[in-house]
């Protein structure tokens, strides 16, 4: 273990273990099968990494995207591992240099997709000392899995041809079903199962419900304000909001790109480059935007819709906060994003399954106790307290007497006949002289105009929990009419009292134009602020950007956000102090740690290091 230790230091700048990756690490050194869960940003790649490093031999990762390999590979080669991919995008000749290379010893990482290892594997492959086999998220090796691809359930052949060599599975989100698929689609043998907890407590969780398309980009727009100078995602369903939203985001000076599966490769490739190495902020993305991520800064991710399940769910906002860092959430939760999702799970082959996904996901936008705790429960983790951190907990709901209102809005289901949906019982309720709404005499019944004093989107939030308490229910298969149900009835009928949480509205738009952040490569010249914390920081992130544009390399791949933090906090002025931060290993030190102490020194007014 002390030698493992010693190359942790010195490879990956870690001078302990994160849990469970010593206990992972010992049980692949024993030559033996696993199958590793572990969020995002927990550490799971550390887990064949090092062992690689340490057998003799080469080890072989499995890697669904071309953008995911290339960033693990410049990054292993940052830290002096020599590490390489084979991909579609590469040159006959520079796929044949690396073979060589491989055949000859001189690469200890090599990443290939499911689709090359079927290619490979009854000759360049069997020609490789291959000491261990690493399949990176394995979720899509399952047919329950988020990422279905028919080359990945294929893989099983590794076990037949390479039967003595330990595979290790990773994934950072797997429920039972998807879990239990994976050891069986790749023959894995009597596997030990480690699961690490999947709370990220660094990222807080908030849901906003009932918005339109016009208030969520209002409310997106606060919330990048917010977050200035902050790199986030926002994630929508259809490809034209990705388009649309980067669209409006402009209209504000806010630099965002889109991003979807509809767009040439290079326009694509294009998009994530600015995105990874800071030339952009904002990236408006559809889940094509995922698995090929793997920048540790982002500080923030947006839901624009609900996702179809809570395992897609806590795979994108797993994007955020890779470096432990406070990270945002936000997800925008609507009935038209419920609706169309249950006719995409309806339409399904496995219609059962994703249904109750989608209702998993639903129970969790629409609960009124800590959001956490509803996610964790979903993966098997039960915790005692509340976290503090979502916006249950930091806005407890304030109760009230809610059965005149829930009376009112009953009534005008019962005199429509039930053939209405939400919007036109709100336009019902606030008196609406809309030409829909008195063509069909709505202007006449007795609950026309009742609900004058809430606006629409009060109506909107207590409609939405009257659903929720099963007051109402939804018919899906009759146009999505409201129906009155038995519960509701006692209500309507003053059997049964309704408790409803008090809504407040969101803080309005804050006002001012926002400025744009230009960057001046040269020279360094801290912010002014009162605070030298704050001019520290801010230098600190000039000068991985220039380094980083340098190398033309992503940013964190020079240092994380994370590291830098801790330079603020420990304010290293010597190279032996410097070796103390987490992040910095042996080829950092002397690649890095010269210049980074000199830029500290310059900004504690100190004088210049001699030696």
């Amino acid at each position: 273990m002390k030698e493992l230790l010693s190359l942790l230091k010195k490879f990956f700048g870690y001078s302990s273990f994160r849990p469970l990756q010593g206990e992972i690490i010992e049980h692949i050194l024993q030559k033996k099968d696993a199958l590793v869960l572990m969020p995002t940003g927990g550490g799971k790649s550390i887990c064949y990494q090092l062992p690689a490093i340490y057998l003799p031999g080469i080890t072989l990762v499995i890697s669904p995207l071309i953008a995911l390999m290339k960033d693990q590979v410049e990054g292993l080669i940052g830290n002096g591992i020599p590490a390489a991919s084979l991909n579609s995008m590469q040159s006959e000749s520079e796929q044949q240099q690396v073979k060589q290379l491989c055949i000859q010893g001189k690469i200890k990482l090599l990443y290939v997709s499911p689709e090359r290892v079927k290619v490979d594997a009854d000759w360049f492959l069997p020609q490789l000392d291959i000491s261990l086999i690493a399949i990176d998220e394995a979720h899509c090796v399952s047919h329950w899995g988020h990422d279905f691809r028919p080359e990945y359930t294929q893989l099983a052949i590794l076990k037949e041809r390479f039967p003595s060599v330990p595979v290790i599975a990773l994934t950072a989100t797997a429920d039972k079903v998807t879990r239990t698929d994976i050891v069986n689609q790749l023959h894995l043998d009597n596997p030990r199962t480690f699961i690490s907890s999947f709370d990220r407590p660094n990222l807080s969780l908030t849901v906003q419900r009932g918005l339109n398309k016009k208030e969520k980009i209002r409310a997106i727009v606060r919330f990048i304000r917010q977050h200035k100078g902050q790199s986030g995602i926002i994630y929508c369903m259809k490809r034209s909001d990705t388009e649309m939203l980067a669209e409006e985001l402009s209209l504000y000076n806010i630099q965002a790109v889109a991003y979807h599966a509809g767009l040439s490769p290079n326009a694509r490739e294009q998009a994530q480059n600015d995105f990874i190495n800071d030339r952009i902020e904002v990236i408006c993305a559809t889940v094509a935007f995922g698995m090929g991520i793997d920048k540790s800064n982002i500080r923030w991710v947006i839901h624009f819709n609900m996702p179809g399940s809570i395992e897609n769910y806590y795979q994108e906002i797993g994007r955020a906060g890779r470096d432990g860092a406070k990270s945002d959430t936000l997800l925008f939760y609507s009935l038209g994003d419920l609706i169309v999702l249950r006719q995409f799970a309806e339409e399904s082959g496995q219609q059962e399954i994703n249904m109750e996904k989608l209702n998993r996901m639903q129970r969790y936008c629409e609960t009124d106790i800590c959001r956490r705790r509803i996610l964790l429960s979903y993966f098997g983790e039960e915790v005692e307290h509340d976290c503090g951190n979502c916006d249950v907990c930091k806005n407890p709901p304030v109760r009230f007497d809610g059965s005149i209102l829930v009376q009112k809005a009953l009534s005008a289901i019962i005199r429509t006949n039930q053939q209405i949906g939400v919007e036109m019982l709100i336009l019902i309720l606030r008196g609406s002289a809309r030409m829909d709404l008195t063509e069909k005499g709505y202007h006449h019944i007795k609950t026309y105009g009742a609900g004058r004093d809430l606006t629409y989107i009060e109506w909107k939030e207590y409609i939405y929990q009257m659903i929720q308490l099963g007051f109402i229910e939804i018919d899906y298969t009759n146009g999505n009419k409201l129906k009155v149900t038995a519960l509701g009835n006692k209500v309507l009928y003053g059997k049964s009292q309704a408790q409803l949480a008090k809504y407040f509205p969101a803080d309005k738009e804050q006002s001012g134009k926002s400025k744009k952040n230009g960057f001046k490569a040269q020279p360094i010249r801290p912010k002014q602020s009162d605070s030298v914390d704050d001019q520290l920081w801010d230098a600190l992130k000039q000068l991985r950007k220039q380094l980083a544009e340098r190398e033309n390399v992503p940013a964190y791949h020079i240092f994380s956000d994370a590291s830098l933090e801790e330079m603020v906090q420990q304010r290293p002025t010597t190279l032996g102090d410097f070796n103390t931060i987490k992040g910095v290993g042996q080829i950092k030190l002397e690649k890095y740690g010269r210049v980074f102490v000199a830029l500290i020194r310059f900004v504690l007014k100190l004088p210049k290091l001699t030696v």
